[in-house]
């Protein structure tokens, strides 16, 4: 048997749509015998009739042949898409791509960057931290191309123009020096946290977290809120307290001082996973750049 080629599927799918081989043939600029010949032979390939033809009535389906065309138009459609996969990587050999994180997990973003940066050298790559609200914002005036962030509901629902896709599952953690006696417990609970003096990230969900605690276990002691996390680690160093935060924000590898910290699951009732991923404007579809930048930070 003779493999099928795209061009009898073409003209099938083609016949099918116009009910004509003439049509078809017209379609493709190519003789009606050209286009007879290539269903005929098709035809006889698979072993069965994909068309009845009758003068003054054109082609039509026979049941076998809706399948068959259904199957091809499927097959062609993936065509397509592999074609435009091929072009997009001819389009990303060179530009810019402009990245946007919330500042606790820059460290996660290091190693995706250095391979993207591998594949694609010609690519120039700006990593900048902001603030949730900053993110949206440089997303919406076309100064980002990719924005990272925690999803929380008061961010989606702030922001509906927006649609968002899950990138990981992180829970709420302590941080606290090595050195703490703390560093010792598995769990700790909103008990001990509300003996602690604390040094927070500014960021609305984590103040959302413990301000939801107050009226169960008292008015938290928070020395100060901070949007410089070297501040935050520093102060958690040196004892001055201790920090909460979003667990994938305190995995550092021991070469960015990761070491010195450690994180422990905070004991919340009803604790729900919150999620780190990436925004952008609905309607809007990312760059070439953007989306294989994104597929490989999802492998990772």
């Amino acid at each position: 048997m003779r493999k099928v080629n795209l061009e009898q599927l073409e003209y099938v799918v083609e016949v099918a749509k116009t009910g004509s081989l003439s049509k078809a043939a017209q379609h493709f600029y190519v003789s009606l015998s050209a286009v007879s010949q290539a269903v005929s032979v098709l035809e006889a390939e698979l072993g069965l009739l994909i068309f009845t033809r009758s003068r003054g009535r054109g082609a039509a389906l026979t049941p076998e042949g809706q399948v068959i065309v259904a199957m091809a138009q499927d097959i062609l459609r993936k065509v397509e898409e592999l074609k435009a996969e091929a072009a997009s990587y001819s389009s990303i050999v060179s530009g810019e791509l402009r990245i946007a994180t919330i500042p606790g997990p820059m460290h996660l973003l290091i190693d995706g960057v250095s391979l993207f940066k591998k594949e694609f050298p010609q690519v120039k790559i700006q990593l900048f931290e902001k603030g949730p609200h900053e993110i949206l914002s440089g997303l919406a005036h076309n100064q980002l191309d990719i924005g990272l962030l925690v999803l929380s509901e008061e961010v989606i629902g702030q922001y509906s123009q927006f649609t968002y896709e899950r990138l990981f599952a992180g829970k709420i953690v302590v941080g606290v020096s090595r050195h703490s006696p703390l560093a010792l417990e598995k769990k700790i609970s909103p008990e001990q946290l509300a003996r602690q003096t604390l040094v927070l990230y500014e960021d609305d969900q984590i103040m959302a977290h413990v301000r939801r605690l107050e009226p169960l276990y008292g008015e938290f002691d928070i020395l100060f809120t901070s949007n410089n996390v070297q501040a935050i680690h520093n102060a958690v160093l040196s004892g001055i307290g201790v920090t909460v935060g979003l667990d994938y924000s305190f995995n550092r590898p021991p070469s960015a001082g990761g070491q010195e910290l450690v994180a422990i699951e905070l004991e919340l009732p009803d604790a729900q996973p919150i999620y780190y991923g990436w925004a952008r404007l609905k309607g809007k579809h990312a760059t070439p750049i953007a989306k294989k930048f994104i597929e490989r930070l999802r492998i990772e």
